[in-house]
């Protein structure tokens, strides 16, 4: 399983930071984060405990659709494909289509968190 490097950045330097990126003038060095949070507060709601808890459950029981997830863990289905959009917009989740169904797929369950 991958570990995702997270940073924390006021939003005004990560948008300095990506516009020197964008120009050239900045070259990100490996092991930099790739993605960025805008405080402490926006990550942990982000990878709170009951989100982390189920970033372990699709990883072992490898779900076929948002649906399946919702029979293992209890949560509606609305609630699960909410936190999920969220969470691959991040790139923390996959939301991979397959057929006529949606299947998360984890992309990590470890994460390193570097402020600047």
């Amino acid at each position: 399983m991958e570990r995702i490097v997270i940073g924390i950045m006021p939003q005004e330097k990560i948008r300095e930071r990506m516009l020197a990126i964008a120009k050239g003038a900045y070259k990100p060095k490996p092991g930099e984060p790739k993605v960025w949070f805008t405080s402490m507060k926006s990550l942990a709601e982000v990878l709170s405990d009951d989100n982390r808890a189920l970033l372990t459950i699709i990883h072992e029981s490898q779900p076929e659709s948002i649906t399946g997830l919702a029979t293992i863990t209890g949560r509606k289905p609305s609630n699960l494909s909410r936190t999920l959009k969220t969470m691959s917009h991040y790139g923390i989740v996959e939301m991979r289509r397959e057929n006529r169904h949606v299947r998360p797929i984890v992309n990590a369950t470890e994460f390193q968190i570097l402020t600047a």
